[in-house]
């Protein structure tokens, strides 16, 4: 089989029972698409051991841990000494995911708050990457991002990002990332395409948010990380280039971001 460009799956849940039965084979497959490096995410502290233990079996994984804001309520309050203590292990390359739901767990918004702070206090003090879930909390995020960056500067992925142009740009005026999912190849996400064609291709990752979010020609199947090879061919189109120069501006992206992920692999 003929090299394919390398690219990186920078956030994914390979965790979840979605995966249990067969995992050796989903990074497999996603080598095959040259998906060659992957960041799960523990979005559950209690299971960060078992996350963690992923990325000690297999050399392609690395991962981060945080509070998930839809579980912020039901989870015990973090502390950033807890954060802190967890990245000190080689592997672990980024703070969350952390941010604001109001989507489903409106409900929660003071803890939510009170957890995001946390999160973002450890990636001041660690300087690794803060890795952000917004949902229908637009206003809110863009004012605690901005706040919090007056006060310390942090480096931040606004994960999965399918928001407003408003927290686009507010998110790249503070020098942070947006991730494009396999939201952005759904035929209907015209305007989030809109949207990432006026960032700086220099800001720009990829992920699938396995299990979720499958692009097509996989949409309303499980997503897995090989599948970020179609992201990426429509993140190539977005920007009107071909795939090879798209993939390799994204790996160098993702590797000023997440800079502990580069230096694990130059160690490896």
């Amino acid at each position: 089989m003929a090299s394919v460009p390398l690219i990186t799956d920078s956030h994914c849940h390979l965790d979840f029972p979605d995966f249990e039965d067969n995992l050796p084979d989903v990074i497999a497959r996603a080598q095959e698409f040259g998906v060659h490096r992957m960041v799960t995410i523990c979005t559950k502290l209690k299971n960060e051991a078992s996350v963690r233990a992923l990325a000690e079996t297999y050399p392609e994984v690395f991962y981060a841990a945080g509070t998930h804001p839809m579980s912020a309520a039901s989870e015990p309050l973090v502390t950033t000494d807890d954060l802190i203590k967890i990245t000190q292990h080689p592997k672990c390359v980024g703070i969350g995911e952390t941010g604001l739901d109001y989507h489903y767990t409106k409900d929660s918004a003071d803890i939510q708050k009170k957890s995001l702070a946390i999160h973002i206090e450890a990636a001041q003090d660690t300087q690794l990457p803060l890795i952000i879930h917004a949902r229908a909390a637009d206003e809110d995020m863009a004012e605690i991002l901005s706040q919090a960056y007056k006060t310390k500067p942090f480096s931040c992925v606004m994960h999965c990002f399918s928001s407003t142009e408003k927290l686009a740009r507010t998110a790249i005026e503070l020098g942070f990332y947006l991730s494009m999912s396999g939201i952005a190849a759904f035929p209907k996400s015209t305007e989030l395409r809109d949207i990432f064609r006026k960032v700086p291709l220099d800001r720009v990752l990829l992920e699938t948010d396995s299990p979720y979010l499958a692009p097509p020609p996989h949409r309303g199947k499980r997503n897995e990380p090989a599948y970020t090879h179609y992201t990426a061919q429509v993140g190539a189109e977005i920007f009107e280039l071909d795939y090879e120069a798209f993939a390799a501006q994204t790996e160098t992206n993702f590797e000023r971001l997440f800079h502990k992920a580069t230096i694990a692999k130059r160690a490896a």
